[in-house]
Parts: C-alpha cells; structure tokens; sequence
C-alpha cells in the first residue's frame, strides 16, 4: 500500500472512530445538505446567515475585550484607556467590536423585514418568527448593555436616564430600578450587573435561542418564494412544499450557500473597514455626576428612540415609553397566530407592504434626526460663532456688555444668532419683538420649559447688561413687545 493510500486510510478510520463515538458528522452533513427550494437561494435570503457570522464574530471579539476590560465602576474607563493606547490594536478590537454590534442590529432588522415582506411568518413557521422576535430584543439588550460598559460621562447618564424612564413604571417602579441599578443610585453594583447581563446572560440566551431558531428553519425548511396566488393552507402546505422541493430541491451546500458566505464575507469586510477609518466608539469623559452639562446620545440602534422621545409633549411621554413598546413587542408575537394563513405575495397584501415603507421610512428619519440632535445644545457654539457685529452697531457700552455676557454664558449653546448656534431654544434675533424687558428678566433668571434658571450664575450687573442688549433684538426694527395685561390695566 502507498503512502497516499495510507493516508487515506487512516483519514477513514479516523472519522468512523470519531463519528461512532460522537455521532455528530452525520447529522451535520445532512444538515448542511438539506434540500432548498431552487427558488430560495437568492440574495434575499442570506440575511439570517450575515447575522449568525456576526453573532460568531462578537462572541469571540468580546471574550479577547474581557481578557482586559475591567468590570469596576473606578476602573472600566482606565481599562478602555489601556486598550486604546496600550495593547497592540487594542483600539481595533474594540472598534471591530462596537461596529459589529450596529451592523448586527441593522442586518436581524433587515432580516426581520425580509421575512414579513415575504410572509415567510405563516404557517408552519409561527414558532420560528416568534423565537426570531425575541432574538431582535436580544439583540437590542445586547447593544444597550454594551453600550453601558464604556461607563463613560454619555454612558453614565444615559443609564441614569434609562432608569428613570423605568421608574415610572406603576407599581413595580422603585424596585426595578434598584433591580437595575443595584441600588437607588448608580454606584459599583450598577457595572457589575450589566458586565453579567452583557458577557454571561443576554449570549447565553441568545445563542440558546440562535440554535434553537437554526433547528426549525432546518425542519420546517427554508421558505420557499412566494408566488402571487398561491395561498398558505394548513391542510395542504406541507404536502406542496415537500413536492416543490422533490421537484426543485438544492442542496444548501454548495449551491445555495454560496451566496450566503459571499454577503456574510461583504459585511466582516464591511465592518473591518469601518472599524479601521473610524475607529472603536468612546469612551468620552470619564463618568462624573457633578459634571451635568453633557447631552447623553445613544448608540446608532437607539438613536431613532432618542429622537422620538425629544420630539414627544411631555403630557403623553409616559404613556407612549410605556405601553408603545409592549403593545408593538405583543403585536409582532401574536402576528403569525392571527395571520398565519392566506396570501404570501407583497403584491397581494398592501397592507403589510404599506406599513413596513411606514415603519422603515419613520426608523431611518428619527435615526438620522437623532445624529445631529437639533433639539440638544450645541457645546462649542460659544466658542466657534462670535455675535455678529451688525447686532453691536448703535448699541452703547452697556449692550456691548450684554454681547460679552451672551458670549460668555453659553447662552448660544441654545439659542442661535443670525442662523448660528443651538436650535434648542427659540432664536433671539427678534427675542425683543415677543417677549418684554420684564419677561426676558424672568426667563434668565427663572427660566422655564426648557432652559435652566440663571438666578445663580448672573450677578445683577450681568443681567442688567445681558436684558439690555436683549431688548435691543427687533428682527427688521419690528415694534417692540407690549404687555397686553397692563396695557388693558391702563385703558379700563
């Protein structure tokens, strides 16, 4: 016998001994050879593979991240430091990291579409649209939690922020915050408990529930294409879907897979390259709660709810942070129970199509609207936009003053000038035309709605200069404001 031949041999045996004992390769190769509808192996279902390589590509990405991050609320942000600056590509660990958490949680969102456009959620698929459900608020609990362990100055009250809206919970408020924050306070529990949730719980779950969801796509088999007219019956779906695949049937392996691996590889190389132009997200300022003036922005998953949330009346936010998501969690469980019959085709149900164009058009607008935050000061508006000189000609020194005082208190972090500052707060160009010296006093010193009273941080000379110019503020020399009340005091 030649050396190949023994090789070969060896190689046999050496997979029977291990088949026999293990009984693993079997089923595996049957699995990766499980027959697919021709029709299926298109570049519209490959989003669930993307998503498990990402999946793959946190878990290890995140136990190297644990070998250094320390879980410490005094020294999570140093440990972030060392990685950034002190380990060889440490910083780009953490940025493939962070980066694959986004891509993740827009591909399972897209994959979530996919799936309702397709109407692959019917019959005899409910259970595995449902467990998919609940892979997306994993998936999302992950994110969050990550974004915690940066403990960071946005981290740090974004989570305060987090457990206030949970604390207006009725009933079971004040305990779930304590469950959250380890306390009453963000204090040391806080970090452990998310470190546990982030690295143990929330994967644990989530790849308990990724095999488990695998399992029934390889049993009920992947959804074939949908086909205008050819309604879901439970009487008789089964029996044609097992005829088109006797008919039509691929192996995965290789003929379907091969689209999947090629989307899978387009998107690690898609958040390689992000990773290294820009770099991992944070930290920011070390965590401090005497430092308030800071506008915590979450992660690009959350921001969309960031946005929703500035744009909400404050009579109604409650409510909607309440009862909004569990009514939209309760509705997509109970879909395929309702639902899980009929017409599959986009063509047929424009209803669906009509609601998934709303939710996605409204996702990408309040993301966007939530990246430059018109609603939030602008911190070095201040600093980079000085008062424009046509507001000083014709003022005397005390309005010259006002100027330095408005330049100097950062009141343009909110208020915009000729078109330049934060649009948090109403523009002051015409601010004289609306509002009375007597007002304006008022507002600066006790502010109101949104802006923070300045009592405190103005001495009386401040102030008088700083309404002085104020009131100089006429847009195009409109007439000043009046108040109505003693105008009518005066005329009876």
């Amino acid at each position: 016998m030649s050396v190949k031949e023994r090789v070969i041999s060896g190689g046999i045996a050496g997979y029977r001994w291990l088949e026999h004992r293990l009984g693993l390769i079997q089923p595996l190769t049957q699995a990766a050879e499980h027959p697919t509808p021709s029709n299926s192996a298109s570049w519209w279902y490959v989003f669930g593979s993307a998503a498990t390589v990402l999946l793959i590509l946190q878990v290890v990405t995140g136990i190297l991240l644990a070998l250094v991050y320390s879980p410490s609320a005094n020294e999570a942000w140093a440990s972030l430091q060392v990685l950034n600056h002190n380990i060889p590509l440490g910083w780009y660990l953490r940025a493939i990291h962070g980066w694959g958490s986004d891509f993740m949680v827009a591909i399972v969102l897209i994959h979530m579409m996919q799936v309702f456009l397709f109407g692959a959620f019917k019959f005899p698929r409910e259970l595995t649209w449902i467990i998919g459900v609940g892979l997306l608020v994993l998936t999302l609990g992950m994110a969050f939690t990550g974004q915690v362990m940066r403990f960071d100055q946005d981290a740090y009250w974004g989570l305060g922020i987090g457990a206030s809206i949970a604390s207006r919970v009725p009933l079971v408020g004040a305990p779930l915050v304590h469950l959250i924050l380890g306390g009453p306070i963000l204090g040391a529990p806080t970090l452990s408990r998310f470190f546990a949730l982030h690295v143990f719980v929330i994967p644990g779950i989530l790849i308990g529930a990724v095999g488990l969801h695998v399992w029934l796509v390889l049993f009920h088999g992947v959804s074939d294409w949908p086909m205008p007219g050819r309604l879901v019956r439970k009487s008789t779906y089964e029996l044609q879907y097992h005829e088109l695949t006797e008919k039509t049937g691929l192996p995965f392996v290789p003929d379907a897979a091969w689209k999947d691996a090629m989307f899978a590889a387009a998107v690690i190389l898609a958040v390689l390259a992000c990773a290294f132009f820009f770099g991992p997200f944070g930290p920011t300022g070390q965590p401090d709660p005497t430092i308030i003036q800071t506008a915590p922005k979450p992660d690009f998953a959350f921001l969309w709810i960031y946005a929703v949330l500035a744009f909400l009346p404050p009579e109604i936010e409650t409510p909607v942070m309440l009862v909004v998501p569990v009514l939209a969690i309760a509705a997509m469980l109970l879909l395929p129970l309702f639902a899980g019959e009929g017409e599959r085709h986009w063509a047929r149900r424009p209803v669906a199509v009509l609601m998934l164009t709303v939710i996605a058009v409204s996702l990408g607008i309040f993301t966007h609207l939530g990246t430059y935050t018109p609603w939030s000061p602008i911190m070095s508006a201040w600093t980079s936009d000085p008062v424009p000189p046509k507001y000083l000609r014709g003022r005397g020194p005390l309005e010259h003053q006002g100027a330095l005082v408005l330049q100097d208190k950062q009141c343009r972090d909110c208020h915009s000038l000729d078109g330049a500052g934060g649009l948090r707060g109403p523009a002051l160009d015409d601010i004289a035309s609306r509002m009375t010296e007597d007002q304006i006093v008022r507002q600066v010193l006790q502010g109101g709605g949104n802006m923070p009273a300045y009592g405190n941080a103005l001495n009386p000379s401040e102030t008088k200069a700083l309404v002085s110019f104020l009131t100089t503020l006429r847009g195009d020399n409109l007439a000043p404001a009046v108040d109505a009340s003693r105008t009518l005091t005066r005329n009876p």
